[in-house]
C-alpha cells in the first residue's frame, strides 16, 4: 500500500509538488529557528553567567537578602578558606571570588582641586597575572584603548566615563566609597585603558580593577562580596544548579546565622528564571506556531486537490472502496509527504544552522544601546533535538490538513461523485 501511494506521489507532482515545498519551508525554518534560538539564549545565559552570576553563587544569608544594595558590610570573611573548601568539596567545578561595590569617582587637576566627578559602580576581579577571568568576561573584545591594569593601582574605566570626565590614560582618580565596616574609604587608581561594553546600563560609569586592590580600598583583607562556581563539563543546567545548591544550602546554611554561607542558582538571582523558563521552552512555541500556520496551508491546498480529486475518488467507489478507506489513504499520502518535506526541510535547515553555528553574526553595532547582556557575538547552536524537532510540524502539519479536507469526501454523496466520474 505504501509503495502503491508512493508512486502515486511521485507521478502526479500536482499532489505532492505544493505540499512538499510549504513542509520544505517551514520545517527548514523551524529547524534553523530552534538552533538560532537556542544558539541566543544560551550565549545570553553564558555571557551573564560569566559576567555577574555564575552558574551558581555563593554568598552570606544577608547579603544575599539585600543583593540589589551591594551590601559588603555583610562579604564573606576568611574568603581563602572558604575557596579552599569549595574547590575540594566540589573539584569538577570552577570557582572565583569577586567584589562588587558602588562609589564616586573624583579626577582631581594638577593642584589636587576636583575637576570632574562621576558614580560608578565598580568590580574587583582577578587580573594581574591571570588572563582567565579577562577571557571569561570577554574584556578583551571590550578594550577600546590601553591596557588591562598590569600593576597594583591601575584601572579600566568606561569609555563613555572617560570622556565625560576629560580624562587621560595615565591621570589619576580617587575612589569614594564605602568600606567594609562602613566607614568612608579613599584609593588613589591610575587609568590604564577603556572600555566599551555596548550596553548603556554599564556604559554609563563602569570600573573594573583588581581584587587585590579593591580589598586595600574597602579594607576587605582576607574577604569578598561573592563567590562564583561553573560547571566545568557543561553549559548552564538550571536543575543541576538547583540540586547542588539545595545539597549545599542544606549543610551550610541558618538562618539565625547572617554570616552563615548559601547558595543560589543563577535561576534564583536577578529575575533569571523567567529567562532560562523562556529559553527551555521557546522551541515549543516555534512547533506550535508552524503546526498551525503550515495547517492552515495545507488545509487549503488539500481542499483545492480534493476538488480536482472528484472524480478518482468517484472511480473507486464504483469499484467498491469505501469512504473509510478513501479517507485513510489520504492520510497515508499525507503522512509520505510530510517524511518527504520534512527530511528535505531538515537538510537544508542544518546546513544555515551550521553556517552560522561556524562562522557567527557580529551584532556589537546593533546592541550598542542595548540594556540587555548579549554576546557580541551570535552563533547558532545545533543539539539534538535540533535533528528531529523538524518531523513534528512536518508530519503533524500535513496530517492535520489532510484530516480536515479528507472531511469533504463524507460530505459528498455518493450519486454526486459518479456524476462527477460522468463527466
Amino acid at each position: 500500500m505504501i509503495k502503491f501511494l508512493f508512486k502515486g506521489l511521485l507521478r502526479d507532482k500536482t499532489r505532492s509538488l505544493l505540499p512538499i515545498i510549504v513542509v520544505s519551508l517551514g520545517v527548514m525554518m523551524t529547524v534553523f529557528l530552534q538552533a538560532y534560538m537556542g544558539g541566543i539564549f544560551a550565549d545570553s545565559i553564558e555571557t551573564t553567567a560569566n559576567f555577574s552570576s555564575g552558574h551558581v553563587k555563593v554568598m552570606t544569608e544577608a547579603y544575599k537578602e539585600n543583593q540589589s544594595q551591594i551590601p559588603n558590610d555583610y562579604a564573606i570573611m576568611g574568603i581563602n578558606d572558604v575557596m579552599k573548601k569549595l574547590k575540594n568539596t566540589y573539584p569538577d567545578m570552577t570557582w572565583i571570588d569577586r567584589i562588587q561595590f558602588g562609589g564616586l569617582l573624583d579626577a582631581p587637576d594638577s593642584k589636587g582641586v576636583t575637576r570632574s566627578q562621576g558614580n560608578v559602580m565598580g568590580m574587583g576581579i582577578h587580573l594581574l597575572g591571570n588572563q582567565d577571568e579577562i577571557n571569561r568576561m570577554d574584556l578583551k573584545s571590550k578594550l577600546l584603548t590601553g591596557h588591562f591594569p598590569q600593576k597594583k593601582g591601575e584601572v579600566m574605566i568606561t569609555d563613555e566615563l572617560f570622556r565625560k570626565m576629560n580624562l587621560k590614560l595615565g591621570d589619576r582618580v580617587t575612589l569614594i566609597s564605602n568600606s567594609m565596616y562602613g566607614d568612608m574609604a579613599m584609593y588613589n587608581f591610575v587609568v590604564s585603558g577603556t572600555i566599551h561594553f555596548g550596553t548603556s546600563a554599564l556604559d554609563k560609569g563602569m570600573i573594573i580593577a583588581g581584587i587585590e586592590d579593591v580589598r586595600v580600598a574597602l579594607n576587605m583583607e582576607n574577604a569578598a562580596g561573592e563567590v562564583l562556581g561553573f560547571f566545568n563539563d557543561s553549559p548552564y543546567v538550571d536543575s543541576k544548579a538547583k540540586e547542588l545548591s539545595a545539597e549545599f544550602n542544606a549543610g551550610n546554611t541558618k538562618k539565625s546565622d547572617q554570616f552563615s554561607l548559601a547558595m543560589l542558582p543563577m535561576s534564583g538571582i536577578g529575575g533569571m528564571d523567567f529567562m532560562i523558563a523562556y529559553s527551555e521552552n521557546a522551541q515549543y512555541i516555534i512547533i506550535f506556531i508552524f503546526v498551525f500556520a503550515m495547517s492552515i496551508v495545507l488545509w487549503n491546498a488539500g481542499l483545492v486537490g480534493g476538488l480536482r480529486r472528484y472524480g478518482e475518488f468517484g472511480l473507486r467507489m464504483a469499484i467498491g472502496e469505501s469512504k473509510h478507506e478513501i479517507y485513510r489513504s489520504l492520510i497515508g499520502e499525507s503522512l509520505l509527504v510530510g517524511l518527504m518535506g520534512s527530511i528535505i526541510g531538515i537538510s537544508i535547515g542544518l546546513t544555515f544552522a551550521a553556517i552560522l553555528q561556524k562562522h557567527g553574526l557580529d551584532i556589537r553595532d546593533m546592541m550598542r544601546n542595548s540594556n540587555m547582556m548579549m554576546p557580541s557575538i551570535i552563533r547558532a547552536q545545533i543539539t539534538t533535538t535540533t535533528y528531529f524537532i523538524g518531523f513534528i510540524p512536518g508530519v503533524l502539519s500535513t496530517v492535520i490538513g489532510s484530516m480536515l479536507a479528507g472531511i469533504g469526501v463524507y460530505k459528498r454523496q455518493t450519486a454526486n461523485l459518479f456524476k462527477e466520474l460522468e463527466g
